[in-house]
């Protein structure tokens, strides 16, 4: 059986393709087309899963779409009643696009292809069904508790189900417009970062701050209750009426309208951020504890776009509610797709399911340039670069750089699948710079100082370094640095002592790793092993040799403002239109000195800040 899972038309549009409970390719829309978090129908992504399999779309068993259009149209129309003269602003906004595009994407579909699949038909999973697919079927587990939470999907916001065998089912839903993962939005959109995008950001700057907001949101935001279940004080919030986030009430709640958008960050956004956390995280602690009473399970697996917020899942790893957790790495919207896919195949296939271990792959489920595509693109481009034999120094003469300082970007194997870069698109660096974290935020990615990049080490190695003795594969997973490897910090003191200039903070080394260790201490922890990627095992293997560290600065190959790199004509671009050091394509090493003058005449009008 061979079946197309699609998302699409919302946010971060992708493609997935399955045969017999296998996963074939899987790839955001946005790496093909350069728009960041690019929503249109994902044609590119579809194209490229097909020449994956060698077929077309014309002889899939089965297609299928991540969400229930017409489910969604309910909730907008039963919004716009509810609103009353109030609700024309909403209704334009979003009515039209689900009558124009989204309700017909059946008949775009066939106007691209003539024919979709074998019985010319379009599937259309339930939005959070596709979460929980995600989440447990690629998952190591036979069985497993399920917890998705998102912004919303039709109507539901989060879900606990349960997943056995080839069967899921979903047991208690919080339904829109009580929503976790808005909630968080609303803030990050307060604190003036960009709502589906800058929700990293916004994470990264909590530990700066104090959760001295806390109880205020919790006495007038959200109403939380014991068994994780929550309501919002809808009287604090524009989402349902209109297209902005938070309103004025809101705003005097915080002492102050919102933050300009790139305008100096004070205080106040500092501890808001730190509030938002801590409220996020008791309600996650809250539902995965309520999910282990109502299931008895002993896993747990998770998706939806706050399944992503790293700092929750490591408080969550920490409390040992559940023996062991999985995280789908595309956990949100774009993973969607996967989960179609793989929610047909084991509801309409013959296909057993067998738990057999990780069936991601390590999520490197995109598209591949071997060596001799990339030597023949540097070639005809008249690129000057050195080709070194994989099996002699290649992995050495890396490591050698990065012992240097170099920054390098690495371009190697099938791209990954989801937000985060996991050695194959990344740039790398030296973890050991206490200018590192600076440099790289300042002259590679063009984004603010403050914040932290994540640590790829060596999976055998894990707990040498930080308080974790689980693998973390995806980079899902926040763990403090080792206190043996701690130096003298504290962030509120350095902060004062800096009037609240973060770039000083950032440059203050905190353990023997500063260029992945956050001003809490904390990490973002990537586990790399031999088994799942031998090229990026081999270079942190050599590193350690030469170096007898195995920890090294991994963050995603690209700029703000622009998608993770897909080709080496992308790796090159975003190569020469930075202070990156060193690019390396596969087996070929390209130095920056080495290269002639390079116009980007695209470059004014693609780039554009986020």
């Amino acid at each position: 059986m061979l079946t197309l899972g699609i998302s699409g038309l919302y946010h971060d549009s992708a493609a997935a393709l399955c045969m017999d409970g296998m996963i074939i390719a899987a790839a955001q829309e946005e790496r093909f087309t350069r728009i960041k978090h690019d929503l249109n129908i994902p044609y590119h992504a579809i194209d490229y899963c097909m020449k994956e399999a060698g077929s077309s779309v014309k002889n899939l068993d089965c297609v299928v779409y991540y969400d229930n259009p017409f489910l969604t149209l309910d909730r907008s129309l039963k919004n716009v009643i509810a609103l009353g003269k109030e609700g024309k602003q909403f209704a334009e906004r979003n009515l039209s696009s689900l009558l124009h595009n989204k309700i017909w994407i059946e008949d775009h579909l066939r106007k691209r292809y003539g024919k979709i699949g074998r019985e010319d038909a379009l599937w259309f999973a339930e939005h959070h069904i596709s979460h929980c697919a995600s989440a447990f079927y690629p998952s190591p587990f036979e069985e497993a508790a399920i917890l998705t939470i998102d912004g919303v999907g039709e109507w539901t916001t989060t879900a606990i189900g349960v997943g056995r065998g080839n069967s899921i089912q979903i047991l208690k839903r919080i339904n829109y417009p009580h929503s976790l993962g808005l909630l968080y939005s609303a803030f990050t959109y307060f604190c003036g970062f960009k709502v589906n995008s800058g929700d990293y950001k916004f994470m990264g700057l909590a530990p700066y701050g104090e959760p001295v907001y806390t109880d205020l949101i919790k006495e007038n935001l959200i109403d939380i209750k014991q068994d994780g279940s929550f309501r919002l004080n809808l009287e604090y919030f524009d989402f349902y009426r209109n297209d902005v986030m938070t309103n004025e009430k809101f705003a005097e709640l915080f002492g102050g309208e919102r933050r300009a958008p790139e305008s100096l960050i004070t205080k106040r956004e500092m501890d808001i951020a730190a509030s938002a956390q801590k409220v996020t995280e008791e309600v996650i602690l809250l539902l995965a504890r309520h999910a282990k009473e109502i299931t008895g399970m002993n896993h747990l697996v998770m998706a939806g776009g706050v399944a992503l917020n790293c700092v929750a899942n490591g408080k969550l790893v920490q409390e040992n509610i559940f023996d062991d957790i999985w995280i789908q790495p595309a956990a949100g919207d774009a993973g969607g797709a996967l989960g179609a896919a793989l929610y047909a195949e084991y509801q309409l296939g013959k296909e057993k399911r067998v738990a057999a271990g990780d069936m991601q792959k390590g999520s490197y489920l995109g598209p591949q340039y071997s060596e001799e595509e990339i030597r023949s693109f540097l070639d005809k481009e008249g690129y000057k670069y050195h080709a070194i034999d994989k099996e002699q120094n290649l992995y050495l003469e890396i490591a050698g750089l990065l012992e240097k300082g170099k920054v390098i970007g690495l371009f190697q194997g099938r791209m990954e699948y989801g937000p985060r870069a996991l050695g194959n698109r990344s740039i790398i660096a030296d973890a050991r710079s206490e200018e590192m974290q600076a440099k790289i935020n300042l002259k590679i990615k063009y984004r603010e100082s403050f914040r932290p990049f994540a640590p790829s080490v060596l999976e055998e190695d894990v707990s040498k370094y930080f308080e974790l003795t689980k693998r973390s594969p995806y980079m899902l997973i926040v763990a403090n640095v080792n206190e043996n490897r701690r130096k003298p910090f504290h962030v509120l003191e350095s902060l004062t002592d800096s009037g609240y200039d973060m770039l000083q903070v950032v440059r203050t080394g905190r353990s023997d790793i500063p260029a992945v260790t956050h001003v809490d201490y904390s990490a973002r922890i990537q586990t790399v092993s031999k088994e799942t990627n031998p090229y990026y095992y081999g270079v942190l293997e050599a590193y350690k040799r030469k170096t007898n560290c195995s920890v090294i600065v991994n963050t995603s190959f690209n700029v703000r403002g622009e998608p993770i790199v897909c080709t080496p004509k992308d790796a090159y671009r975003c190569f020469m239109r930075t202070e990156m050091d060193v690019l390396v394509l596969e087996n070929c090493i390209l130095y920056k000195e080495e290269q002639g003058t390079f116009i980007d005449e695209d470059w004014q009008n693609e780039f554009q800040l986020d």
